[in-house]
């Protein structure tokens, strides 16, 4: 499932259900700047990873197709996949690929800071550090994972207010001062 999702392209398909809902394939690629083709290659794969899923078309035309994602949210580790020395050397590379991702969207998001749409967005900087033990680390990010999803349902998408995407990441990992 991670390797799926850690293509660049399946990431901005997952990425793009996840804002938008269900959608068709023509309007991904679009939103994509891809080909049709590529994207049903693409959800395809997602799907036999049981990332998304087909849903109905909405309009009753069943010529088109559409999707949507199977599950919310990622919490994975690399020692997920430690049984099999070939799954951990994908794992790991996913999660570079991941790490990459993540800091190449906060140094898009600093070199746009000066524009209109981004200049009210202050992207606030938390960090920390402390002792912990592995299930303490654990325990840390599931509380996280809970606060956010608590958060998201707590907003109501119908008052009215403009809202652009925001893209959150948190890594915790053992350090040295």
């Amino acid at each position: 499932m991670i390797t799926a999702v850690h293509h660049p392209l399946r990431r901005r398909i997952h990425d793009y259900l996840l804002l938008y809902g269900v959608s068709q394939v023509t309007t991904l690629a679009r939103s994509l700047d891809s080909q049709v083709g590529s994207i049903s290659h693409h959800l395809r794969m997602l799907e036999r990873a049981g990332v998304v899923e087909r849903a109905e078309d909405p309009h009753g035309d069943r010529r088109t197709s559409w999707w949507r994602l199977a599950r919310r949210g990622m919490t994975w580790s690399v020692e997920d996949y430690a049984g099999s020395p070939a799954d951990a050397l994908l794992a790991r590379e996913a999660q570079r690929q991941g790490i990459r991702m993540q800091i190449e969207r906060l140094q898009r998001w600093h070199r746009r800071h000066d524009d209109a749409v981004t200049a009210a967005y202050d992207a606030s900087n938390t960090e920390t550090t402390a002792w912990a033990s592995p299930d303490e680390l654990r325990d840390l990010s599931a509380r996280v994972l809970a606060t956010l999803r608590d958060w998201q349902s707590s907003i109501d998408l119908d008052d009215g207010q403009e809202r652009t995407p925001v893209f959150f990441f948190a890594h915790a990992f053992p350090t040295e001062p």
